[in-house]
Protein backbone atom coordinates (compact mmCIF):
# COMPACT_ATOMS: atom_id res chain seq x y z
CA UNK A 1 0.00 0.00 0.00
CA UNK A 2 1.37 3.57 -1.03
CA UNK A 3 1.70 6.09 1.57
CA UNK A 4 -0.32 9.29 1.03
CA UNK A 5 1.96 12.30 2.37
CA UNK A 6 1.35 15.83 1.76
CA UNK A 7 3.69 17.99 -0.74
CA UNK A 8 5.77 19.34 2.21
CA UNK A 9 6.69 15.95 3.76
CA UNK A 10 6.90 14.28 -0.11
CA UNK A 11 9.49 17.40 -1.08
CA UNK A 12 11.53 16.19 2.29
CA UNK A 13 10.95 12.54 1.62
CA UNK A 14 9.49 11.31 4.42
CA UNK A 15 6.97 9.15 4.87
CA UNK A 16 5.02 10.09 8.33
CA UNK A 17 3.75 5.83 8.11
CA UNK A 18 7.35 5.28 7.74
CA UNK A 19 8.83 7.43 10.56
CA UNK A 20 6.10 6.07 12.96
CA UNK A 21 6.74 2.51 12.19
CA UNK A 22 10.59 3.11 12.42
CA UNK A 23 9.87 4.48 16.15
CA UNK A 24 7.45 1.32 16.72
CA UNK A 25 10.59 -0.90 15.72
CA UNK A 26 12.91 1.27 17.95
CA UNK A 27 10.91 1.12 21.09
CA UNK A 28 10.13 -2.50 20.93
CA UNK A 29 13.83 -2.61 20.10
CA UNK A 30 14.85 -0.83 23.29
CA UNK A 31 11.95 -2.80 25.26
CA UNK A 32 13.80 -5.89 24.32
CA UNK A 33 17.01 -4.47 25.58
CA UNK A 34 16.33 -5.21 28.72
CA UNK A 35 17.22 -9.03 28.34
CA UNK A 36 20.75 -9.80 28.77
CA UNK A 37 22.12 -13.37 27.93
CA UNK A 38 24.91 -14.55 30.29
CA UNK A 39 25.01 -14.96 34.11
CA UNK A 40 23.98 -12.50 36.30
CA UNK A 41 27.21 -11.61 38.93
CA UNK A 42 26.77 -11.62 42.71
CA UNK A 43 29.22 -10.68 44.88
CA UNK A 44 31.25 -13.64 46.63
CA UNK A 45 29.86 -14.01 50.53
CA UNK A 46 32.31 -13.08 52.97
CA UNK A 47 33.91 -15.36 54.94
CA UNK A 48 31.77 -16.93 57.85
CA UNK A 49 34.68 -17.36 60.38
CA UNK A 50 34.49 -14.56 63.09
CA UNK A 51 38.11 -13.98 64.59
CA UNK A 52 41.80 -14.90 62.49
CA UNK A 53 43.75 -16.11 65.34
CA UNK A 54 43.69 -20.34 65.96
CA UNK A 55 43.72 -21.49 69.94
CA UNK A 56 47.94 -21.67 70.52
CA UNK A 57 48.51 -24.98 72.43
CA UNK A 58 52.12 -23.55 72.80
CA UNK A 59 52.88 -21.98 76.69
CA UNK A 60 53.62 -17.85 76.38
CA UNK A 61 54.87 -15.63 78.46
CA UNK A 62 52.85 -12.82 80.30
CA UNK A 63 53.24 -9.42 78.99
CA UNK A 64 52.87 -6.93 80.78
CA UNK A 65 50.12 -4.16 81.18
CA UNK A 66 52.28 -1.14 79.83
CA UNK A 67 53.81 -3.32 76.60
CA UNK A 68 49.75 -5.06 75.55
CA UNK A 69 48.10 -2.96 72.58
CA UNK A 70 44.18 -3.43 73.27
CA UNK A 71 42.47 -4.31 69.80
CA UNK A 72 39.57 -2.79 69.13
CA UNK A 73 37.17 -5.17 67.57
CA UNK A 74 34.91 -3.83 64.69
CA UNK A 75 36.28 -0.14 64.71
CA UNK A 76 36.96 1.36 61.47
CA UNK A 77 40.60 2.49 60.76
CA UNK A 78 41.58 6.39 59.89
CA UNK A 79 41.90 7.20 56.05
CA UNK A 80 45.46 8.67 57.46
CA UNK A 81 46.42 5.94 59.30
CA UNK A 82 49.75 6.30 60.01
CA UNK A 83 48.55 9.47 61.96
CA UNK A 84 48.02 7.17 64.59
CA UNK A 85 52.22 7.43 65.70
CA UNK A 86 51.48 10.81 66.50
CA UNK A 87 54.29 12.54 64.21
CA UNK A 88 54.28 15.65 62.46
CA UNK A 89 57.83 15.14 60.63
CA UNK A 90 56.22 11.37 59.52
CA UNK A 91 53.20 13.50 58.33
CA UNK A 92 55.13 15.09 55.89
CA UNK A 93 56.86 12.76 54.19
CA UNK A 94 54.01 10.87 53.89
CA UNK A 95 52.00 13.51 52.30
CA UNK A 96 55.21 14.79 50.15
CA UNK A 97 55.04 10.98 48.60
CA UNK A 98 51.25 11.08 47.91
CA UNK A 99 51.65 14.26 46.01
CA UNK A 100 55.16 13.30 43.74
CA UNK A 101 54.63 9.85 43.24
CA UNK A 102 54.86 8.27 40.08
CA UNK A 103 53.52 4.96 41.20
CA UNK A 104 50.11 6.64 41.92
CA UNK A 105 50.38 8.89 38.87
CA UNK A 106 50.23 6.39 36.77
CA UNK A 107 47.75 4.33 38.29
CA UNK A 108 45.06 7.57 38.20
CA UNK A 109 45.73 7.85 34.72
CA UNK A 110 45.08 4.48 33.94
CA UNK A 111 42.04 4.36 35.79
CA UNK A 112 40.75 7.55 34.12
CA UNK A 113 41.96 5.26 30.65
CA UNK A 114 39.62 2.64 32.03
CA UNK A 115 36.64 4.83 32.49
CA UNK A 116 36.90 5.97 29.12
CA UNK A 117 36.37 2.44 28.08
CA UNK A 118 32.76 2.38 29.79
CA UNK A 119 32.05 5.36 27.99
CA UNK A 120 32.68 4.38 24.73
CA UNK A 121 30.83 0.90 25.88
CA UNK A 122 27.76 2.82 26.15
CA UNK A 123 27.67 4.84 22.94
CA UNK A 124 26.46 1.67 21.48
CA UNK A 125 23.91 2.16 22.83
CA UNK A 126 22.79 5.30 21.44
CA UNK A 127 22.15 5.41 16.94
CA UNK A 128 25.67 6.55 15.21
CA UNK A 129 25.18 10.13 12.83
CA UNK A 130 26.86 11.23 10.44
CA UNK A 131 26.89 13.77 8.05
CA UNK A 132 28.44 13.97 4.62
CA UNK A 133 29.23 15.97 1.80
CA UNK A 134 30.16 15.77 -1.58
CA UNK A 135 31.37 16.98 -4.89
CA UNK A 136 31.76 15.26 -8.02
CA UNK A 137 33.02 16.47 -11.16
CA UNK A 138 32.60 14.11 -14.76
CA UNK A 139 32.97 14.22 -18.05
CA UNK A 140 33.71 12.74 -21.11
CA UNK A 141 34.71 13.19 -24.83
CA UNK A 142 31.99 12.15 -28.02
CA UNK A 143 33.16 12.20 -31.29
CA UNK A 144 30.88 13.75 -33.13
CA UNK A 145 30.72 16.73 -30.94
CA UNK A 146 32.29 18.68 -28.24
CA UNK A 147 33.35 17.73 -24.71
CA UNK A 148 30.96 17.30 -22.30
CA UNK A 149 30.85 17.87 -18.34
CA UNK A 150 29.33 18.46 -15.42
CA UNK A 151 28.95 18.49 -11.62
CA UNK A 152 27.22 17.07 -8.68
CA UNK A 153 27.46 18.40 -5.37
CA UNK A 154 25.46 16.46 -1.98
CA UNK A 155 24.89 17.05 1.52
CA UNK A 156 23.37 14.31 3.85
CA UNK A 157 22.87 12.30 7.26
CA UNK A 158 23.18 9.15 7.48
CA UNK A 159 22.00 7.13 10.87
CA UNK A 160 22.62 3.46 12.12
CA UNK A 161 21.39 2.12 15.14
CA UNK A 162 21.97 -1.80 16.86
CA UNK A 163 19.22 -2.56 19.03
CA UNK A 164 20.89 -4.39 22.22
CA UNK A 165 18.13 -7.22 22.10
CA UNK A 166 20.13 -10.03 23.82
CA UNK A 167 22.14 -8.29 26.37
CA UNK A 168 25.30 -8.35 24.43
CA UNK A 169 26.03 -4.28 24.56
CA UNK A 170 25.08 -4.27 28.32
CA UNK A 171 27.24 -7.07 29.20
CA UNK A 172 30.17 -5.15 27.36
CA UNK A 173 29.32 -1.88 29.46
CA UNK A 174 29.29 -4.02 32.59
CA UNK A 175 32.25 -5.44 31.52
CA UNK A 176 34.30 -2.23 31.17
CA UNK A 177 32.58 -0.75 34.20
CA UNK A 178 33.94 -3.44 36.47
CA UNK A 179 37.43 -3.35 34.69
CA UNK A 180 37.31 0.57 35.36
CA UNK A 181 36.25 -0.51 39.07
CA UNK A 182 39.33 -2.83 38.72
CA UNK A 183 41.98 -0.20 38.25
CA UNK A 184 40.17 2.02 41.03
CA UNK A 185 40.77 -0.99 43.47
CA UNK A 186 44.53 -1.06 42.05
CA UNK A 187 45.04 2.62 42.86
CA UNK A 188 43.71 1.94 46.08
CA UNK A 189 46.39 -0.64 46.82
CA UNK A 190 48.95 1.41 45.15
CA UNK A 191 48.48 4.41 47.82
CA UNK A 192 48.05 1.60 50.66
CA UNK A 193 51.44 0.18 49.38
CA UNK A 194 52.96 3.48 48.80
CA UNK A 195 51.87 4.54 52.70
CA UNK A 196 53.00 1.64 53.85
CA UNK A 197 56.18 1.52 52.88
CA UNK A 198 57.58 5.14 53.63
CA UNK A 199 55.82 4.20 57.60
CA UNK A 200 58.35 1.48 57.21
CA UNK A 201 61.55 3.37 55.51
CA UNK A 202 61.16 6.03 58.10
CA UNK A 203 60.95 3.57 61.11
CA UNK A 204 64.02 2.22 59.84
CA UNK A 205 65.15 4.64 59.57
CA UNK A 206 64.99 5.74 62.81
CA UNK A 207 66.03 2.18 64.12
CA UNK A 208 69.28 2.33 62.14
CA UNK A 209 70.07 5.16 63.51
CA UNK A 210 69.18 4.16 66.99
CA UNK A 211 71.91 1.02 66.38
CA UNK A 212 74.56 3.31 65.27
CA UNK A 213 74.32 5.23 68.35
CA UNK A 214 73.98 1.92 70.37
CA UNK A 215 76.82 0.51 68.84
CA UNK A 216 79.17 3.55 68.56
CA UNK A 217 78.69 3.19 72.81
CA UNK A 218 79.48 -0.54 72.85
CA UNK A 219 82.62 0.60 70.78
CA UNK A 220 84.02 2.94 72.99
CA UNK A 221 83.48 0.38 75.83
CA UNK A 222 85.57 -1.88 73.79
CA UNK A 223 88.13 0.15 73.52
CA UNK A 224 88.62 1.35 76.76
CA UNK A 225 88.50 -2.36 77.79
CA UNK A 226 91.17 -3.04 75.14
CA UNK A 227 93.22 -0.32 76.54
CA UNK A 228 92.79 -1.41 80.00
CA UNK A 229 93.71 -5.05 79.09
CA UNK A 230 96.90 -3.91 77.78
CA UNK A 231 97.84 -1.95 80.13
CA UNK A 232 97.68 -5.31 82.80
CA UNK A 233 99.32 -7.26 80.39
CA UNK A 234 102.12 -4.74 80.39
CA UNK A 235 102.64 -5.07 84.22
CA UNK A 236 101.79 -8.75 84.43
CA UNK A 237 98.42 -8.60 85.72
CA UNK A 238 96.80 -9.78 82.63
CA UNK A 239 97.35 -12.22 79.90
CA UNK A 240 98.12 -12.49 76.22
CA UNK A 241 94.80 -14.44 75.90
CA UNK A 242 92.86 -11.22 77.56
CA UNK A 243 94.46 -9.05 75.41
CA UNK A 244 93.26 -10.98 71.84
CA UNK A 245 89.87 -11.28 73.32
CA UNK A 246 89.60 -7.52 74.23
CA UNK A 247 90.95 -6.65 70.73
CA UNK A 248 88.64 -9.88 68.99
CA UNK A 249 85.59 -7.92 70.93
CA UNK A 250 86.59 -5.03 69.53
CA UNK A 251 86.87 -5.48 65.93
CA UNK A 252 83.48 -7.35 65.90
CA UNK A 253 81.62 -4.66 66.83
CA UNK A 254 83.51 -2.22 64.28
CA UNK A 255 82.31 -4.75 61.63
CA UNK A 256 78.74 -3.81 62.40
CA UNK A 257 79.18 -0.09 61.99
CA UNK A 258 79.23 -0.55 58.38
CA UNK A 259 76.48 -2.80 58.02
CA UNK A 260 74.34 -0.41 59.78
CA UNK A 261 75.75 2.57 58.06
CA UNK A 262 74.66 0.91 54.74
CA UNK A 263 71.24 -0.09 55.52
CA UNK A 264 70.81 3.50 56.80
CA UNK A 265 71.75 5.44 53.23
CA UNK A 266 69.93 2.67 51.08
CA UNK A 267 66.73 3.40 53.45
CA UNK A 268 67.03 7.41 53.15
CA UNK A 269 67.62 6.43 49.63
CA UNK A 270 64.66 4.17 49.05
CA UNK A 271 62.50 7.05 51.13
CA UNK A 272 63.59 9.46 48.84
CA UNK A 273 62.14 7.19 45.51
CA UNK A 274 58.93 6.58 47.38
CA UNK A 275 58.64 10.34 47.55
CA UNK A 276 59.47 10.73 44.05
CA UNK A 277 62.93 12.66 44.29
CA UNK A 278 66.09 11.59 42.49
CA UNK A 279 68.14 10.80 46.13
CA UNK A 280 70.78 13.17 45.63
CA UNK A 281 68.20 15.94 45.69
CA UNK A 282 66.40 14.34 48.40
CA UNK A 283 66.67 16.01 52.21
CA UNK A 284 65.20 15.25 55.24
CA UNK A 285 65.03 15.96 58.96
CA UNK A 286 66.72 12.69 61.24
CA UNK A 287 64.21 10.48 62.26
CA UNK A 288 64.33 9.44 66.05
CA UNK A 289 62.27 6.67 67.50
CA UNK A 290 61.18 9.14 70.35
CA UNK A 291 58.90 11.07 67.81
CA UNK A 292 57.02 8.30 67.60
CA UNK A 293 54.09 7.53 69.91
CA UNK A 294 53.10 3.83 69.79
CA UNK A 295 48.79 3.23 69.32
CA UNK A 296 47.98 1.46 72.48
CA UNK A 297 44.37 0.94 71.21
CA UNK A 298 44.46 -0.12 67.57
CA UNK A 299 41.52 -1.09 65.53
CA UNK A 300 40.47 -4.32 64.11
CA UNK A 301 38.11 -5.00 61.33
CA UNK A 302 36.80 -8.29 61.43
CA UNK A 303 37.00 -10.80 58.49
CA UNK A 304 33.56 -9.94 56.80
CA UNK A 305 34.51 -6.58 56.59
CA UNK A 306 37.74 -7.10 55.89
CA UNK A 307 37.02 -8.79 52.39
CA UNK A 308 35.01 -5.02 51.79
CA UNK A 309 37.85 -2.84 52.52
CA UNK A 310 41.23 -4.48 51.73
CA UNK A 311 42.15 -3.19 48.24
CA UNK A 312 43.58 -6.36 46.55
CA UNK A 313 40.36 -8.65 47.27
CA UNK A 314 38.68 -5.81 46.01
CA UNK A 315 40.28 -6.12 43.09
CA UNK A 316 40.07 -9.55 42.59
CA UNK A 317 35.85 -9.43 43.01
CA UNK A 318 35.99 -7.00 40.29
CA UNK A 319 38.33 -8.59 38.02
CA UNK A 320 35.14 -11.62 38.84
CA UNK A 321 32.80 -9.64 38.13
CA UNK A 322 34.16 -8.63 34.65
CA UNK A 323 34.90 -12.23 33.57
CA UNK A 324 31.45 -13.01 34.55
CA UNK A 325 30.17 -10.08 32.34
CA UNK A 326 32.74 -11.76 29.83
CA UNK A 327 30.42 -14.65 29.45
CA UNK A 328 27.64 -12.98 28.59
CA UNK A 329 29.27 -10.96 25.95
CA UNK A 330 30.82 -13.90 24.55
CA UNK A 331 26.73 -16.07 24.27
CA UNK A 332 25.20 -12.77 22.62
CA UNK A 333 27.97 -13.69 19.92
CA UNK A 334 25.67 -16.87 19.08
CA UNK A 335 22.91 -15.05 18.37
CA UNK A 336 21.40 -12.66 15.50
CA UNK A 337 22.85 -9.20 15.22
CA UNK A 338 20.31 -6.96 13.69
CA UNK A 339 20.76 -3.28 12.87
CA UNK A 340 18.68 -0.40 11.44
CA UNK A 341 20.29 2.77 9.28
CA UNK A 342 18.40 5.45 7.42
CA UNK A 343 19.57 8.04 5.29
CA UNK A 344 18.67 12.14 3.95
CA UNK A 345 20.73 13.27 0.83
CA UNK A 346 20.18 16.50 -1.29
CA UNK A 347 21.86 16.41 -4.24
CA UNK A 348 22.18 19.43 -6.83
CA UNK A 349 24.28 20.06 -9.91
CA UNK A 350 25.21 23.53 -8.20
CA UNK A 351 26.26 23.89 -4.98
CA UNK A 352 24.43 27.03 -4.00
CA UNK A 353 21.12 25.01 -5.00
CA UNK A 354 21.82 22.55 -2.10
CA UNK A 355 19.53 24.74 -0.34
CA UNK A 356 17.16 25.63 -2.90
CA UNK A 357 16.98 23.56 -6.11
CA UNK A 358 17.50 19.96 -4.97
CA UNK A 359 16.40 16.32 -5.18
CA UNK A 360 16.11 14.83 -1.75
CA UNK A 361 17.10 10.72 -1.67
CA UNK A 362 16.19 9.33 1.26
CA UNK A 363 16.28 5.43 2.65
CA UNK A 364 15.26 3.12 5.36
CA UNK A 365 16.97 -0.11 6.25
CA UNK A 366 17.48 -3.48 8.05
CA UNK A 367 19.38 -6.08 8.20
CA UNK A 368 19.84 -9.40 10.42
CA UNK A 369 22.77 -11.50 10.70
CA UNK A 370 22.56 -14.66 12.24
CA UNK A 371 26.15 -16.73 12.53
CA UNK A 372 25.41 -20.17 11.15
CA UNK A 373 28.83 -22.00 10.77
CA UNK A 374 32.39 -21.06 12.34
CA UNK A 375 33.46 -24.12 13.16
CA UNK A 376 33.17 -24.24 16.81
CA UNK A 377 34.49 -21.36 17.59
CA UNK A 378 31.57 -19.61 19.30
CA UNK A 379 31.04 -22.22 21.76
CA UNK A 380 34.91 -22.43 22.56
CA UNK A 381 34.51 -18.83 22.94
CA UNK A 382 31.97 -19.22 25.85
CA UNK A 383 33.94 -22.35 27.30
CA UNK A 384 37.02 -20.20 27.41
CA UNK A 385 35.15 -17.39 29.05
CA UNK A 386 33.57 -19.65 31.67
CA UNK A 387 37.43 -21.02 32.86
CA UNK A 388 38.52 -17.79 32.78
CA UNK A 389 35.34 -17.27 35.29
CA UNK A 390 36.71 -20.35 37.32
CA UNK A 391 39.77 -19.76 37.46
CA UNK A 392 39.18 -16.15 38.89
CA UNK A 393 36.60 -17.20 41.53
CA UNK A 394 39.00 -19.50 42.82
CA UNK A 395 41.94 -16.79 42.78
CA UNK A 396 39.90 -14.43 44.94
CA UNK A 397 39.29 -17.65 47.14
CA UNK A 398 43.45 -17.62 47.40
CA UNK A 399 43.54 -13.94 47.61
CA UNK A 400 40.94 -13.51 50.35
CA UNK A 401 42.46 -16.20 52.73
CA UNK A 402 46.44 -14.98 51.86
CA UNK A 403 44.30 -11.60 53.44
CA UNK A 404 43.05 -13.21 56.55
CA UNK A 405 46.19 -15.23 56.91
CA UNK A 406 48.46 -11.47 57.19
CA UNK A 407 46.48 -10.29 59.15
CA UNK A 408 46.79 -13.22 61.47
CA UNK A 409 50.60 -13.18 61.33
CA UNK A 410 50.35 -9.51 62.27
CA UNK A 411 48.26 -9.95 65.33
CA UNK A 412 50.31 -12.61 66.16
CA UNK A 413 53.23 -10.91 66.00
CA UNK A 414 51.54 -7.80 68.04
CA UNK A 415 50.97 -10.52 71.08
CA UNK A 416 54.67 -11.91 70.83
CA UNK A 417 55.89 -8.08 70.30
CA UNK A 418 54.62 -7.30 73.77
CA UNK A 419 55.98 -10.42 75.44
CA UNK A 420 59.64 -9.58 74.25
CA UNK A 421 59.53 -6.46 75.41
CA UNK A 422 58.56 -7.41 79.17
CA UNK A 423 61.71 -9.64 78.89
CA UNK A 424 64.21 -7.40 77.12
CA UNK A 425 62.71 -4.67 79.83
CA UNK A 426 63.30 -7.14 82.35
CA UNK A 427 66.36 -7.70 81.08
CA UNK A 428 67.94 -4.24 80.82
CA UNK A 429 66.48 -3.54 83.87
CA UNK A 430 68.57 -6.49 85.53
CA UNK A 431 71.91 -4.93 83.66
CA UNK A 432 71.33 -1.27 84.56
CA UNK A 433 71.11 -2.81 88.65
CA UNK A 434 74.31 -5.02 88.09
CA UNK A 435 76.04 -2.10 86.60
CA UNK A 436 75.19 0.46 89.78
CA UNK A 437 76.31 -2.29 91.82
CA UNK A 438 80.12 -2.62 89.72
CA UNK A 439 79.43 1.36 89.90
CA UNK A 440 79.84 1.33 93.42
CA UNK A 441 81.80 -1.42 94.11
CA UNK A 442 84.59 0.27 91.70
CA UNK A 443 84.02 3.51 94.08
CA UNK A 444 84.99 1.80 97.18
CA UNK A 445 87.76 -0.38 95.83
CA UNK A 446 86.33 -4.04 96.00
CA UNK A 447 86.60 -4.53 92.17
CA UNK A 448 88.38 -3.73 89.05
CA UNK A 449 87.96 -1.52 86.38
CA UNK A 450 87.21 -4.23 83.79
CA UNK A 451 84.62 -5.66 85.75
CA UNK A 452 82.99 -2.29 85.38
CA UNK A 453 83.26 -2.34 81.65
CA UNK A 454 81.93 -5.72 81.35
CA UNK A 455 78.94 -4.77 83.29
CA UNK A 456 78.75 -1.25 81.17
CA UNK A 457 78.70 -3.66 77.72
CA UNK A 458 76.31 -6.09 79.16
CA UNK A 459 73.65 -3.07 79.78
CA UNK A 460 74.37 -1.16 76.66
CA UNK A 461 73.61 -4.55 74.86
CA UNK A 462 70.68 -4.71 76.60
CA UNK A 463 69.09 -1.64 75.93
CA UNK A 464 69.91 -2.27 72.05
CA UNK A 465 67.72 -5.19 72.26
CA UNK A 466 65.04 -3.68 74.32
CA UNK A 467 65.11 -0.94 71.99
CA UNK A 468 64.93 -3.22 68.83
CA UNK A 469 62.07 -4.80 70.45
CA UNK A 470 60.14 -1.34 70.64
CA UNK A 471 60.59 -0.56 66.62
CA UNK A 472 59.36 -4.29 65.86
CA UNK A 473 56.44 -2.75 68.05
CA UNK A 474 56.27 -0.20 65.84
CA UNK A 475 56.69 -1.67 62.65
CA UNK A 476 54.02 -4.76 63.43
CA UNK A 477 51.89 -2.19 64.40
CA UNK A 478 51.68 -0.13 60.75
CA UNK A 479 51.70 -3.33 59.36
CA UNK A 480 48.41 -5.05 60.76
CA UNK A 481 46.96 -1.66 59.57
CA UNK A 482 47.78 -1.66 56.34
CA UNK A 483 46.73 -5.47 56.38
CA UNK A 484 43.20 -4.34 57.64
CA UNK A 485 43.14 -2.43 54.54
CA UNK A 486 44.37 1.02 56.15
CA UNK A 487 41.31 3.25 55.74
CA UNK A 488 42.11 4.23 52.05
CA UNK A 489 38.18 4.67 51.89
CA UNK A 490 38.31 7.46 54.17
CA UNK A 491 40.93 9.71 52.44
CA UNK A 492 40.63 11.29 48.86
CA UNK A 493 42.73 8.68 47.01
CA UNK A 494 41.94 10.20 43.82
CA UNK A 495 43.11 13.52 44.53
CA UNK A 496 46.15 12.70 46.82
CA UNK A 497 48.56 12.31 44.02
CA UNK A 498 47.79 15.57 41.96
Amino acid sequence: MRCATSSAARRQGVCRRCAVGGFAVAVLAVALAGCSVGPDFHRPEPPATKGYLHKSAAPSAQADARDQQQLQAGAEVAGQWWGLFHSSQLDVVVRTALSASPTLAAAKSTLAQAREQVTIARAAWLPSLSASLGAQRSGGHAPAGPAAASSLYSVGLAASYSPDIFGGTRRNVEQQQALADYQYDELAAAYLTLTGDVVNEVLTIASTRLQITTENDLIGIDRKNLTLTQREFAVGVATRADVLTADSQLAADLTQLPTLQKQLDQAYDQLAVLAGQPPAEWSSEPFDIQQFTLPRTVPLSLPARLVRQRPDVLAAEAQLHADSAAIGVAVAQEFPDISLSASLTRDALRAADLFHQFDTLWGLGGSLTQPLFKGGALRAQVRSAQDAFQAQAATYRSVVLEALGQVADDLWALQYDAQLLTVDRHSMEVALEALNLQQQSYTVGTTNVLNLISAQRAYAQARLSYVSAQVQQFQDTAQLLTALGGGWWNDQIETAAR
